[in-house]
């Protein structure tokens, strides 16, 4: 039986663009400080391995209609922190982007949280460059893209010699000599490359778990690499379990071949579940979810500016191969309809009769709404039972496809918790995840040994040029 790893990635008004919009669910970024607490203690009772909590660096009327999540959302690092004062075990992680952060100051927030939470902190780093970011923090977006995973390498590399320079023995204290420091045991950073230069010491002991845990999402050949060679999970979205089991096994190669212990490399995937307590009940969320999805139909005049070009009529149908923008939203689909469909089109029907349990030849045929949410929403979504999403997260396990999943929940709280209660306890019930925390710190929740410090390792330094036999990843 797989133990799997299992966090909740934390998206206080929902991860689906129409939660917000359910009833009961929490829709006000101004009350997120209680919807956190009450997440992190759910979580937490439920033996989740960690929250982990996401980060986009600007904002803009767009993302209203595409992520209302990312309109207004609290900062990573003050949620991570927060949440360490109100729970005991769960492991936190929060995101920082390598292409606008500083690592000397990334670095002592980081250790201090990790000292802090007794060693429950983790660190996803990201690279995305965006322009509306860019010019948040002042810099050349075509720069910044450029050579933000040359900068993620020297920004990895570094956050580790920062976080060792105390050895764990390094503070004496030694009261009746009056040492505090051994001076030997304190050691520079003194690295200098082509994006950053940082002398050190940090001016915090080293973390309790030595380093935090490092996660990096991405599909890009060249996100996959970064992952496989500096990260210790690494979070990939994948459409099926056959893709799934060969991404694995393409990033565990790339871990081999870069000299590192392969098993040390966890494979994540995001799961959106909705969970029912029976399927139909299931099936029956995930289409009002649906409904409440606004397309641009949905305006007579037009949709509003930097409304998403995809989530339309006229974009549904260069994948229909059938011309229905001049259709109602929700005009039912027939099976006479179906018929003239692509193939692309066809599998959209199937993908929306698994998810709502609409059928063109059932009472309550899917709507042309339906399939343009199917093909503009991108999740992973599982639709069912407690039983039948444990059964599916089992069976990715058992087959090799991920070492866990990351949680999202369409609603807040309802489907958070209703993932918590009733999936987690079934994944218990058949050993998949345990009853009870098998440690003490994050790296311990994911299997991974506290690694030496990099001084006294003879871990090899960051030298130049950087591998270039991946440059055309970039």
């Amino acid at each position: 039986m797989t133990r799997l790893i299992i966090g909740a990635m934390v998206r206080a008004i929902g991860a689906y663009p129409s939660g917000w919009r359910y009833p009961g669910a929490h829709r006000d970024p101004r009350g997120d400080a209680a919807v956190l607490r009450r997440a992190a203690e759910v979580a937490e009772r439920a033996r989740l391995d960690y929250l982990f909590f996401g980060d986009w660096l600007a904002t803009g009327h767009d993302l209203e209609y595409r992520d209302p999540y990312l309109v207004a959302r609290v900062d990573p690092l003050s949620a991570v922190t927060y949440l360490a004062g109100v729970t005991e075990r769960i492991g936190l992680i929060a995101t920082a982007n390598t292409s606008y952060s500083d690592p000397y100051t990334l670095a002592r927030t980081t250790a201090s949280l990790d000292l802090l939470s007794g060693g429950r902190a983790g660190l996803n780093l990201v690279t995305a460059a965006e322009p509306r970011a860019a010019a948040n923090h002042g810099r050349d977006f075509h720069t910044a893209s450029e050579s933000r995973y040359d900068r993620a390498v020297e920004f990895e590399h570094v956050l580790r010699r920062l976080w060792d320079s105390f050895e764990d023995d390094a503070i004496v204290a030694d009261a009746s000599s009056g040492m505090f420091l051994d001076p030997a045991k304190l050691h520079a950073t003194d690295f200098t490359g082509h994006h950053l230069s940082v002398s050190g010491p940090l001016n915090v002991t080293r973390p309790v778990q030595g380093h935090l845990p490092i996660v990096h999402a991405g599909t890009s050949p060249r996100s996959q690499l970064f992952a496989a060679q500096n990260a210790d999970v690494a979070l990939v979205a994948v459409g099926d379990l056959g893709h799934a089991v060969r991404v694995r096994e393409e990033l565990r190669a790339l871990a081999f071949e870069s000299g590192r212990d392969d098993r040390t490399l966890k494979v994540i995937a995001p799961v959106l579940p909705i969970v029912g307590e029976t399927r139909e009940h299931a099936q029956t969320i995930a289409d009002e979810l649906s409904e409440l999805v606004q397309i641009a139909e949905d305006w007579p005049d037009g949709p509003p500016p930097a409304f998403p070009a995809n989530r339309s009529l006229a974009q549904l149908s260069t994948l229909l191969g059938v011309d229905v923008a001049g259709l109602s939203p929700d005009r039912g689909v027939t099976p006479l309809l179906v018929a003239e469909f692509s193939e692309l089109g066809q599998e959209l029907v199937e993908i929306v009769a698994e998810r709502t349990g609409r059928s063109p030849s059932g009472e309550r045929p899917p709507t042309l709404r339906h399939l343009v949410v199917a093909a503009s929403v991108n999740a992973s979504m599982i639709v069912g039972t407690a039983d039948d999403i444990a059964t599916e997260f089992e069976a990715w396990g058992d087959a090799g496809a991920v070492d866990g999943f990351n949680v999202l929940s369409a609603i807040q709280p309802a489907q958070f918790e209703a993932f918590a209660l009733g999936v987690v306890p079934e994944l218990q019930r058949r050993g998949a995840f345990p009853t009870e925390y098998e440690g003490t710190t994050l790296r311990e929740h994911l299997g991974l040994d506290r690694p030496e410090n990099v001084h006294l390792s003879g871990a090899p330094r960051l030298e130049y040029p950087v591998d270039s036999s991946y440059a055309w990843m970039i």
